[in-house]
This record gives C-alpha cells, structure tokens and sequence, in this order.
C-alpha cells in the first residue's frame, strides 16, 4: 500500500508534457507565466499585489513607524493599471489550468472586489467567497475606521462544467465532525514561522500562516497535484505543498524573497505518503447496485429483508423487492413501507439470515466495495 501510494503521487507529476516542478522562478509573473504549458497545473493560489494606494507613512500613537507595505510591487498608476495587470495574469492562470483545476486568490478590501469581478468576466464559476477572521489583527491606529481584522479568499474553479476536487468528508473530520464554514479563524504569521533578516526585520511583510494553506491543500487538491503560486514570496504555498505530498512552482521577483523562501523550504520534510490519504467522500466511492449483492452471495433469491417497523420484504434474483403486491428497488419498497416520499434503501434495511441474525445491507455493500478497490493481484 506504501509503494502503491507514492507510485500514484510520482505519476502525476511525470506525465508528459508536465513541467519541472518543486522549484522557484525568479522572474516577473507575467512572463513566467506564458512559459508554462496548457493545463499542466491542478491549482493555482494566488496572493497578489494588494494595490494599497497608501497616501504616506503609517504610525503608532507613540509616533514609532508602523511597518506596513510600501514595497514597489505593490505600487499601479490607477486602477486601470491594475485591472489590466490582474486581468493579464488570471487569463494565464486560466490557460495553465486542467479542465478541472481551480483557483484560490487572496486580498483585502483594496482589491478582492475588483479580483471577483475579473474572475466573472474571464470565465471562471466561483465556489465561495471564505472569510478568514484574524485572531490577532493590526489596531487601526488613526481610530478613523473599525479595525480591519479580516482578509477574503475567492475559491473558483476553471469554469462552471469543471468537476473540482473537494474534500468535504476530510474537512468536516479536520474540523470535529462540523461541516467546514467559510469563517476561519487563524492567527497572523507570527513567531518561530516569521521570516526575518539578519537584523530580525520581516523578510516580507505579507507572509501568510501556513495553517491557512493547510486548509486550501487539504481540502481541495490530491496528493500528487501541481500547485501553481504566482506571487511566490516567503514561499507559504510551497512549504504547505511540500509538507502535505504535493508539488509547486513559485514564481517570485523579487531575489530576496525567492531565497529566503528556498532556505525555508529545505527545513520542511514532507508525510510519509500512506499518512496523505484523506478520508474520501461517499459521492467519491464506487455506485455498488443491490443485484452485486446478490451477485456476490452476501444475499440469495427469496432472503426476507426487514424494516425499522418489522416489516419484511422478499428478495427476488433482478435485485427488487417484493412485499404484498408491491415491487421495487430496496429505495422504493423502502419508501413504500415507512410512507415517505423517498428512502436510503441500504441504511433502512437489514438481513434476517437462517439463524435468525439481522445485518444491515451497508455491511455487505462495503464488502464489495473493497473487492473493487483492492490491487489486482499478480497472475
């Protein structure tokens, strides 16, 4: 099973025509971008220029310099500018990406309008909007606005008909058994995880948490995928990447950054594949039809199947049901007997074997089921 796992995650990235992967480009992401072939990546994530339009220098009430972002990469004429540089680089994005790939793109109230806008326009189908609360958010200083404790991410595949990965199940498990919101509430990037100089000054002012990332890999690629970050930085989606069984490419132009982020992700060591695995969905598991029950000898012609109220039910070889006059699938005599519009037929009946044993029939359908998903075995 170790090998199986680590062979299915190599063979993804070493499909012809796939580019060379785990590596930082340094360059400007427009032109790296058209560099990489059609639909090589799986998912793109994407922190891009904020466009602050800072009208000069922040500072605390103690009048010390807040250390906010005023790097020149950050800096458009107006705003057309800036649509026009967005709206150049999602087209490439969109180019890059399988016809089920998608894309995650970060921002704040500067620019994440004008983000979901051009991701409309350009054929993208956004899945949610997720709201990523910080637990411990800059002050606003000036006391003239509340203060913004929140960034958006935009999750949106490659266009509407895209079947995109998502693994609700693994996310819901990650988060106690509920449902993943769109709410996450994490801390900034702080501490021991900070980047910082040899002066102890923040190698990149925007450096997110890896655990945002963590939730972005683990929810919605597979081991194996090829994540593509434009705006690279302090190399956050690598590490994830990395740690997490996937691959990456980072662009990034800035040489600082690219090798603060390469010194980083050296540090990180990857899980061992078998521990990659997520807990698959049940859309994801194959349809097991009730006559494969029968089929396997779990459940013979002319069996009796009981309901919740002790009703029985007689099996018959097509894989129908037969009480009274009444036939039909185990969903629809299920929905029969209870008086309901419809039925899940497997969770509502059990088989009343010749001793006198009753066993749900969702045993038998996950006994089969692993019959499919086992290795062949070698002639």
């Amino acid at each position: 099973m170790k090998r199986q796992a680590k062979n299915q995650i190599k063979a993804k990235i070493s499909a012809p025509g796939a580019p060379d992967s785990d590596v930082i480009i340094e360059g400007d992401c427009l032109a790296e971008l058209a560099k990489l072939p059609d639909a090589c990546a799986d998912l793109v994530f994407a922190d891009p220029p904020y466009n602050l339009q800072l009208g000069g220098g922040l500072t605390r009430p103690d009048q010390s310099v807040v250390d906010g972002v005023d790097d020149d990469w950050d800096k458009f004429a107006d705003f057309a500018e800036y649509d026009r540089f967005t709206r150049t680089w999602l087209t490439e994005c969109r180019r890059i990406l399988k016809p089920d790939g998608a894309i995650w793109v970060i921002g704040s109230y500067h620019n994440v309008f004008r983000l979901g806008v051009a991701l409309q326009d350009l054929g993208y189908w956004i899945l949610n909007d997720v709201v990523w609360r910080k637990t411990n958010p800059m002050p606003n200083f000036k006391g003239t606005r509340f203060t913004n404790a929140h960034e958006t991410l935009i999750w949106a595949a490659r266009s509407k008909e895209t079947k995109y990965t998502f693994h609700y199940d693994a996310l819901k498990l990650f988060n106690d058994d509920l449902q993943m919101r769109s709410d996450w509430t994490l801390p900034l990037c702080t501490g021991a995880e900070r980047l910082k100089d040899a002066q102890g000054r923040k190698t990149h002012p925007t450096q997110k948490p890896e655990a945002l990332l963590h939730r972005v890999v683990l929810g919605t690629t597979k081991p194996g995928d090829l994540i593509v970050d434009p705006f690279f930085g302090a190399g956050t989606t690598g590490a994830a990447a990395k740690r997490l069984g996937r691959h990456y490419i980072g662009i990034e132009r800035d040489p600082t950054y690219a090798a603060a982020a390469r010194a980083r992700l050296k540090k990180v060591t990857p899980a061992a594949a078998e521990d990659l695995m997520v807990t698959r969905s049940k859309k994801e598991e194959p349809r097991v039809p009730f006559g494969q029950i029968i089929e396997a000898g779990f459940i013979r012609p002319g069996d009796m199947l009981i309901s919740p109220n002790g009703k029985k039910a007689r099996v018959r070889a097509d894989g129908s049901l037969a009480i009274g006059d009444f036939t039909g699938s185990i969903h629809r005599v299920g929905a029969h007997v209870s008086n309901a519009p419809a039925c899940n037929g497997w969770t509502f009946w059990t088989h009343l074997d010749s001793k006198g044993r009753e066993t749900s029939i969702d045993i038998f359908r996950k006994q089969v089921r692993k019959t499919m998903s086992a290795p062949a075995a070698k002639a």
